[in-house]
């Protein structure tokens, strides 16, 4: 088997403000660095509103799309815009992530990995900011849990900023283990230690400015890695930003390339041993152009071999 790649070229259709970080040309990357990897590659559908009500209430999808303008861009925040074609993308994104639960659930390949934009783990049940609208990432492991009826679902977000979305939206829910590794202090101020869910089912661990990957293996081998274990997952999800990366604008994380492979490398093996291997991951930030299709490419190369 296998990795399928959902994309949609409605992400270029979500158009930011000149100079904004998360841009179309990201996709370009995406695209570059996965070429040549023989991909099966899907389209990833529109997804329902009952979908996004998985984890957002009814007037938080009623105001996003309202807000949604005919012309021009608005925005949301001070980070987080819309143009005519933004809610499009969103939804895509988010069907992006049914579509990809679905097929690893129905054994059509043991891994996932979708490529669209805006990300999503900055929005909170009722709050759309860091470029954010919807929870895709929490929205797919809802789905698992009450679709697919499966029991417990981990999230691993290595992502250089707080997942503060996917911690909102999971506070409550112990059938989900949320795991972020994050530069602190960084954008958007959430994600210490003492931040653990209603159930103990949150796992922050800050990494200091300049951390490197030695420090960053150090860190899941020694926390991470046997918090999984004992979690047993029956899926695995990551929230894959590759802004950590030395070449990244936004933070001052330092690693590279061979810093996300050994940290898939790892990740596929807890899938392996706990729930046949079955991983959707979903792209989040990164905006280096080079550093995210390089890293990219590392990322989901390791995928394809663990799931052949």
């Amino acid at each position: 088997m296998s990795v399928i790649w959902y994309s949609h070229d409605a992400g270029r259709d979500h158009r930011t403000p000149a100079g904004h970080p998360e841009q179309i040309a990201r996709l370009d990357s995406v695209e570059r660095g996965l070429s040549g990897l023989g991909l099966e590659r899907r389209s990833a559908p529109e997804c329902t509103d009952d979908d996004i009500l998985l984890v957002h209430p009814q007037r938080y999808l009623d105001r996003v799309t309202e807000a949604s303008p005919e012309r021009g861009s608005i925005a949301l925040d001070g980070d987080t815009h819309m143009s005519p074609g933004t809610l499009n993308a969103a939804r895509r994104g988010v069907g992006g992530n049914i579509a990809a639960v679905d097929a690893v659930l129905d054994d059509e390949a043991k891994a996932a990995f979708v490529g669209c934009r805006p990300p999503g783990h900055h929005a909170e049940t009722e709050t759309s900011m860091g470029f954010c609208l919807f929870g895709n990432v929490v929205i797919a492991a809802k789905h698992a849990l009450e679709r697919h009826h499966l029991h417990r679902v981990a999230i691993v977000d290595f992502d250089v900023h707080h997942g503060n979305g996917t911690q909102d939206l999971l506070w409550n829910d112990e059938r989900v283990l949320f795991v972020s590794s994050h530069q602190m202090p960084l954008y958007p101020g959430t994600g210490a230690e003492h931040e653990t869910g209603a159930h103990g089912n949150v796992l922050n661990v800050p990494l200091a400015p300049r951390t490197g990957g030695a420090e960053m293996r150090r860190a899941y081998e020694e926390v991470v890695f046997p918090r999984l274990d004992g979690f047993a997952p029956e899926l695995l999800l990551i929230s894959a930003g590759f802004d950590a990366h030395a070449a990244d604008p936004l933070a001052e994380l330092n690693w590279d390339e061979d810093d996300f492979t050994w940290l898939t490398e790892r990740l596929c093996g807890i899938a392996a041993a706990h729930c046949e291997g079955r991983i959707v991951s979903t792209l989040e930030g990164g905006y280096d152009l080079d550093a995210l299709a390089d890293s990219v490419r590392a990322h989901v190369d390791v995928l394809k071999g663990a799931s052949a």
